[in-house]
């Protein structure tokens, strides 16, 4: 009976929905001469009215449950993002949530930011009273205050149509108990020690205490009780304000500060200080998700879309305005010469991040009208050595292209940047086993991408609250560790010193991008500060050398360490590259010439999900990469 009505709603949906309004844009092209071959390892997705695109099988089925329920892109988005995060998919429900949505009633693409802030308390001062030269990696004191409920919220009431109690079905299902997959049950049981020191945490992750496996098996039904009353009492809160009489918008809004203000509130403020934490009801109370205005460029008539300098998506924007002085085409698809020159480009852009982006709300004012500019890149292009890696590459002066004369208030920071006492690091590569760095380097987030025929289109990178979290009392939310991305040393980068009420710079970063008006690709990638290194060459793979979506999101990568880790001691070590393990003899020799030391993986795409709107077709295409266990579903 169950599968009739679902087939029946998926037939209602092909007779009721239109097709993507076309245009003669032509579909990507599978280059016969691009690595890898045509031939994928995962199959291409072809939709007409709907995708549903994240990091996990089961959370895909979330979105297209949405769907068969007469929802939109957004509803779907919001469904996949609480089974997300209820899977413990490098986020829990205490973590952040960062989105671009295009809207195709405005026709305005539009930023969220639920990205928790620093609580009170949480100064330079005292950190380093506790002995910290930054926030620690995990515990109570890498915690921001939670996001991605108000995330959730926010996007469902001002963009979806479905209620909350349908968005939320799945995720409480799947509190109730789901089979949990490998991935996380594994990795339970190598962070059980850090799970112990919480006192909430042990509770919900190790069910099996005392045994010689304590995290449970992979396929064993997982059960969140307490993050499932929590999920219920948000449901309850707009079922009793409709029942009042109040509107779908007002009723989700009851939601919101029933888990922001209410009762579900003082629980988490409770259990985190019993931990040791800093979180106060006023924290909660007060902090509000942001609607935002994007920054955007432009690469050859392609207008890509990132969300403000708060997360470090403008570096892929300003890597684009620096290639689109360079003939990349001709450089050769992952040629010495091409991995060199994109090495270079990214030392440049993330140099600048590094020293330059911050949270928008606190001074000083980042100078993103600068960085963003065409003369500055034009001018920070001049810097590519086409020889050799330059590992001493340094964050540019963009004030002059801020404003006519500006002046850099920071120059005595940016002549002697990186500080003296934050030494590189020298090690990794030629084949070194993974470090605790790496781990930090690649660790954390998923990626959601929905689209519809109604024109709906979003891109979510959330994250936080990864294993091992610290639950805060009887909630069931893991709370962020996203703290740590802050700096106590202002001569490391001004903008992004913590204080009590701010934003830390993330690495989180969805992207859009639009040709000629109408939505053209939505992407994101799971990781840290890999995340726009592989996107910048997804992107160049389909517009540059003409691979089709899921090719590009297989194709080999390139990835560079030589930015600061934005994670654990934020050093860096220039001149480490990764590289695939089907890398020839000939250009692995040719880019150790070119003063690299290399390391190799079999797989190094990144998890990239993406959706290409094939609009001489009316349809989509979406693509999930082989390189974790990403999965979209479509129709």
């Amino acid at each position: 009976m169950r599968r009739t009505t679902a087939l029946s709603a998926l037939s209602l949906l092909f007779l009721l929905s239109p097709s993507l309004p076309a245009n003669q844009a032509q579909p990507p092209r599978q280059n016969q001469d691009a690595l890898p071959p045509r031939a994928t390892q995962k199959p291409p997705l072809h939709g007409r009215h709907w995708m549903a695109l994240t990091g996990k099988p089961l959370a895909a089925t979330a979105g297209a449950m949405a769907f068969q329920q007469g929802g939109n892109a957004i509803d779907a988005a919001c469904a996949m993002l609480g089974a997300v995060s209820t899977m413990w998919d490098t986020l829990g429900w205490g973590g952040e949530t960062q989105a671009l949505i295009y809207n195709p009633k405005t026709k305005t693409v539009v930023g969220i930011n639920a990205l928790g802030v620093a609580p009170s308390g949480a100064t330079v001062e005292y950190y380093k009273s506790k002995g910290y030269n930054y926030p620690p990696e995990f515990g109570p004191l890498a915690a921001v205050t939670p996001g991605t409920p108000g995330g959730l919220l926010v996007m469902l009431k001002e963009f979806g149509t479905l209620s909350l109690a349908q968005v939320l079905a799945p995720a409480i299902a799947m509190a109730d108990g789901y089979a949990i997959e490998a991935q996380a049950a594994n990795l339970v049981e190598r962070q059980k020690a850090e799970i112990k020191k919480w006192k909430y945490s042990p509770a919900v992750f190790l069910p099996h205490a005392g045994q010689t496996r304590e995290a449970p098996e992979a396929g064993e039904i997982f059960r969140q009780a307490d993050l499932a009353a929590t999920l219920r009492k948000l449901v309850e809160a707009e079922r009793t304000a409709l029942a009042a009489g109040k509107s779908r918008g007002d009723a989700i809004q009851a939601a919101y500060d029933r888990f922001y203000k209410g009762d579900i509130a003082q629980e988490i403020v409770r259990g985190v200080r019993e931990d040791g934490g800093l979180f106060t009801t006023d924290d909660l109370a007060k902090w509000q998700v942001k609607v935002e205005v994007p920054l955007s460029t432009t690469y050859k008539g392609i207008e890509v879309y990132k969300l403000a300098q708060w997360q470090q998506g403008p570096a892929l924007l300003q890597a684009l305005n620096i290639l689109e002085t360079i003939d990349v085409k001709a450089l050769g698809y992952n040629t010495p010469r091409y991995l060199h020159t994109i090495y270079q480009t990214m030392n440049l852009a993330f140099a600048d991040r590094d020293f330059y982006y911050g949270d928008p709300a606190f001074p000083p004012e980042e100078p993103m009208r600068g960085l963003l500019s065409k003369a500055y890149a034009k001018d920070r292009a001049k810097l590519v050595n086409p020889d050799r890696n330059d590992p001493s590459a340094k964050p540019g002066d963009p004030y002059p292209y801020q404003d006519p004369g500006g002046t850099n208030p920071f120059r005595r920071y940016l002549d002697a940047w990186p500080p003296p006492d934050k030494p590189v690091r020298i090690s990794g590569g030629n084949g070194g086993n993974t470090t605790a760095w790496e781990d930090a380097f690649y660790a954390g987030t998923t990626s959601i991408q929905a689209a519809d025929a109604q024109g709906w289109v979003i891109s979510v990178t959330p994250s936080g609250g990864w294993i091992p979290a610290v639950v805060a009392g009887r909630t069931g939310v893991g709370l962020s560790q996203r703290a740590q991305s802050f700096v106590f040393d202002p001569a490391e980068n001004p903008y992004n010193v913590m204080e009590p009420g701010k934003r830390p710079r993330v690495t989180l970063t969805p992207t859009l991008a639009m040709k000629d008006g109408l939505p053209w690709m939505a992407f994101s990638v799971q990781g840290g500060d890999s995340q726009d290194q592989n996107l910048l060459q997804y992107f160049l793979n389909i517009v540059e050398f003409g691979m089709a979506p899921q090719q590009a999101v297989e194709a080999p990568n390139m990835n560079s360490f030589q930015m600061r880790n934005s994670f654990q001691d934020h050093t860096s070590q220039p001149g480490r590259m990764l590289v695939a393990s089907s890398t020839s003899q000939a250009i692995r020799a040719e880019l150790q010439k070119m003063g690299y030391r290399l390391q190799f993986a079999e797989r190094t795409s990144g998890p990239i999900t993406a959706i290409w709107f094939d609009r001489k077709h009316g349809t989509m295409w979406g693509a999930a990469s082989n390189h974790g266990e990403d999965y979209g579903i479509v129709w």
